[in-house]
Formats: C-alpha cells, structure tokens, sequence
C-alpha cells in the first residue's frame, strides 16, 4: 500500500460530482473507469473520491490509518529475490489480481519466462483466480483459498459430502444425492449461475425422512450445495496445501517479503504523489530518501 497525496475532507460521494475540466487527474481517471486495474476492477462504487486524486482508493492495511492509497503489486522471483514486474493499482483486491494476470503475460512475453508455481496471500485465492492459474496457464497456485464452504456452526460443510465427477452429482453422508436438476428437460439446461457455479439439490422427501437432517440442514427444507465452474482446479490448490512444496513455499515468500520491508525502509517510499493514473510522479517522504 502506497498513500496517495490526496485528503479525506476534499472527498465528493460519487463519479458524477467529479469536474472532468477541473484537473488532467479527474480527466485521466474517468478516461479509465472501464480499465481493469481501476475503475473496471469492481462495479461497487467507492464511497469517498478525492478530485486531487480520483484513482485512489480510501482504504488502510493492517496496523495503519486509513488513507488515500494505491496497491503497488510486484511479481519476485523468490529464488533470487528478483522483481520481475511491478503494475500499479487502486486498493482492492479484485485489481490486484488483475495485476497478477498482467505481470505474468507480460513476464512471459517479455523474458520468456513461465512460472512453475504463483505464491502469494489469500486475496489471490479466488475461484476464478486459481482457474485461471492451473487450466490456463499450468501455474501451481500455492496460495490460500477464498473457501466459504466449510462450517463452524456444528452442521455438515461441503467436504462431508463426496462428488461424483463422472455421474456429475453430489453424494451426502446418507448416501442420497445431490443433482442439479432431478428430473429430464426437453432442451438442456447449463444451470450456471451469475456467479460462475453450479447448484446440486437434494429431494425434499429425502432430506425430511433423514435423520441426519439436523446436523446437515436444520433450517431449510432440503440441502443445496454450489460448486464452482472452477471447483477441480480449487481441489488441486487444496491438495497442494498439504504437501511440504507449500509449507517451503511460504517460508520463502515469508523471507522475501521480510527484505522488501527493509528495503522499502531504506529508500524511504512512504507516500507517492500521482497526478492520474497514467504517470507516475516521485516518491516522496521526510526525511528525505538517501542518495544511491
């Protein structure tokens, strides 16, 4: 996280009470609301925009205030300790990951180089992000999942449940299944949500006959499970989880991350100052940066 030079009090509450005539900054970010790093990343609106700055985010990291801020994302090469890429973004993870997809075309592209595993935080472990990671690319993801499947409420989570890949269908721990559609349509229905997942039912009379209904779906008729589009390449993320190639991997990503910090520490970048999105200024900080 990178703080902008933009105030909290000199905030408009929505897009349309930006002057696009009143700064190049107003005027380049609405050039880019579609763009995937910015305003493209997520369709929910920020609450606060500054017109000094528009593209920042208002946001705070752990342990610090909230601010005005940009997410400067780098792709390492842990074994060296090598920055490979840096792509600037507004603070959301949704932009963020767009980042990584960006730095990894363009490193292949430019250097030829491929990753055998992608290692990084949970905010790169989304569905959509690990699909594209082990079906496209042949990434490893060692990365923590985004995983709201499991339960803490006593009840059964979705990996009491085993799915039958060939048969397309859930089977609970009542050996009945779970399918997406119980019964024959005259034209096939993909039954794919907005959401990019598939939503397995069990029968009604099933689920009101067992016994283990309490412990599985106490406050709904029947159980319904949703698997994502992307759910096989989810698996692989979770297996690779438990192996010792992973726990390595976190060490390693644990030290970079270590001496980035310090690194950072030594050059001072505290704050920087962006006129738009599309230039970057200078950093800046007091005291100021040591001549290297």
């Amino acid at each position: 996280m990178i703080v902008a030079d933009a105030h909290r009090r000199r905030s408009v509450a929505k897009v349309e009470d930006l002057d696009p005539t009143s700064s190049r900054a107003v005027a380049e970010y609405l050039s880019v609301l579609d763009d995937a790093a910015f305003g493209g990343a997520t369709p929910v609106e920020p609450k606060a925009i500054s017109p000094t700055d528009p593209a920042a985010r208002y946001t705070a990291s752990a342990n610090s205030v909230a601010a005005y801020a940009y997410s400067d994302n780098y792709l390492i090469d842990l074994k060296h300790a090598v920055i490979m890429d840096v792509e600037v973004t507004t603070a959301i993870r949704q932009a963020e990951v767009s980042a990584a997809k960006a730095m990894l075309d363009r490193t292949a592209e430019q250097f030829d180089l491929t990753p055998s595993r992608l290692v990084a935080d949970g905010a790169y472990g989304s569905a959509e992000m690990v699909g594209w990671l082990v079906d496209e690319r042949g990434i490893e993801p060692h990365v923590n999942l985004i995983d709201k499947a499991e339960r803490t409420d006593g009840t059964f989570s979705r990996s009491d449940f085993a799915f039958d890949a060939e048969g397309n269908f859930y089977v609970c721990p009542s050996h009945k299944e779970l399918k997406k559609y119980h019964r024959a349509f005259s034209k096939p229905r993909g039954g794919l949500t907005k959401d990019g997942t598939m939503i397995y039912f069990a029968r009604k009379h099933d689920c009101e006959a067992c016994a283990l209904k309490p412990k599985c779906c106490p406050n709904v008729p029947a159980r319904k499970i949703a698997r994502s589009v992307h759910e096989a390449a989810r698996d692989r993320a979770r297996a690779i989880a438990k192996t010792e190639a992973y726990a390595v991997s976190c060490r390693e990503r644990k030290k970079v991350e270590m001496l980035f910090a310090h690194l950072k520490s030594i050059l001072k970048l505290c704050r920087l100052h962006l006129r738009g999105p599309m230039e970057p200024r200078t950093s800046s900080c007091w005291p100021p940066p040591p001549k290297i």
